[in-house]
């Protein structure tokens, strides 16, 4: 599904006008058809997220071919996993080693993912600032996996990701996921999280697992199990 501006604006809170703008002169991703610009869900959400823009939750709520139920942002992280000390001096090496820490099932060629979350950075970072970046494939529903994943890696050292406030990454959330709907829920339900100061504060302190997944409870129990 493909947004129009006028849709694209309704799910920014803001005029036409302005995404017209933001596509023009700052690069939120758009393809021309027939003359009129159409504009993909997850790049909004992703380019939204990178600005620290709020995103209206009707956006989430997308028709997909699938029924299967939505999972919690801490249930993708225990399927991911939390993994303190990741190697790497640059990107494509940290994100070698991501993907052999995802565990992917034996019909999920590593290499592949490894080259489409490449393909992906190239597009754009995918660093959201602070230190924290989420990559992920662009189009989730070329993989496919019995369970979303994602993977938290605190890496050993900085790592420039080109990230638009200019610092380098240390944390990040890697995503892979079946559907379309099931990254844009995960993505939105991350976005919160991090907005929160608790879940901030911890991954500012220390590589805990357990405490780190504790507190995304704690934050997905007030805000509820359905899409934001």
């Amino acid at each position: 599904m493909l947004l129009e501006p006028p849709e694209a604006a309704q799910a920014l809170n803001v005029d036409e006008k302005t995404v017209i703008r933001w596509i023009r002169k700052d690069h939120l991703p758009a393809e021309l058809f027939q003359g009129d610009y159409r504009i993909n869900p997850v790049d909004l959400l992703e380019w939204a997220t990178e600005r620290g823009i709020k995103v209206n939750p009707a956006l989430y709520k997308m028709k997909d071919l699938d029924n299967c139920p939505l999972p919690a942002l801490s249930q993708a992280l225990e399927a991911g996993g939390v993994h303190c000390g990741v190697p790497g001096s640059d990107t494509e090496t940290v994100l070698r080693n991501v993907v052999t820490l995802l565990n992917l099932p034996p019909e999920v060629d590593p290499d592949f993912i490894l080259q489409v979350l490449l393909a992906r950075e190239a597009m754009g970072t995918t660093a959201i600032g602070d230190g924290i970046a989420i990559p992920h494939v662009r189009n989730p529903i070329l993989v496919q996996l019995p369970v979303p994943k994602i993977a938290l890696c605190f890496l050993t050292q900085p790592v420039d990701f080109a990230a638009l406030d200019g610092k380098p990454v240390q944390i990040l959330f890697t995503i892979i996921s079946p559907t379309i709907r099931m990254h844009l829920h995960l993505l939105s339900k991350l976005a919160f999280c991090l907005r929160d100061p608790r879940l901030r504060g911890i991954l500012g302190r220390e590589c805990s697992p357990e405490k780190i997944i504790t507190v995304i409870r704690e934050i997905e129990t007030e805000i509820g199990r359905g899409p934001l």
